[in-house]
């Protein structure tokens, strides 16, 4: 089992910038990919980005294309996601999944962080 702990949250103007962390323990020895999804009230789990934990290959969501970068620290089992250029639209819960292959799908993640609170005011 893996243990996931996400940080970084917070309230922030438009225009402005975070970093999220997404600390991975347990066995990771077969974390394959961690990702990053966001979920804003009334909707669906949406997802933003993942990173292959090994090679680094990453994939990120049509609406974040551009403006965020997922990478990680494999020295400390750590992936960030930095958010640039941040819109009201992003604000979410921001949850950190892991998963043994690349997939954009949230089906395909089977442990998953508490989640952290990020707020974009206009």
């Amino acid at each position: 089992q893996v243990q996931l702990i996400e940080s970084g949250g917070g309230l922030v103007q438009a225009g402005g910038s975070l970093r999220l962390s997404c600390a991975a323990s347990g066995r990771t020895i077969g974390l394959g990919a961690l990702g990053w999804f966001r979920q804003a009230p009334g909707k669906e789990r949406e997802f933003v980005a993942t990173i292959m934990r090994l090679s680094g290959i990453t994939r990120y969501g049509d609406s974040v294309k551009g403006r965020f970068t997922v990478y990680r620290d494999n020295a400390r089992n750590t992936v960030y996601l930095q958010m640039n250029s941040l819109k009201p639209e992003d604000t979410a819960v921001y949850y950190c999944a892991a998963t043994t292959f690349l997939s954009t799908s949230a089906n395909d993640y089977n442990n998953w962080g508490q989640g952290t609170q990020v707020t974009v005011s206009s």
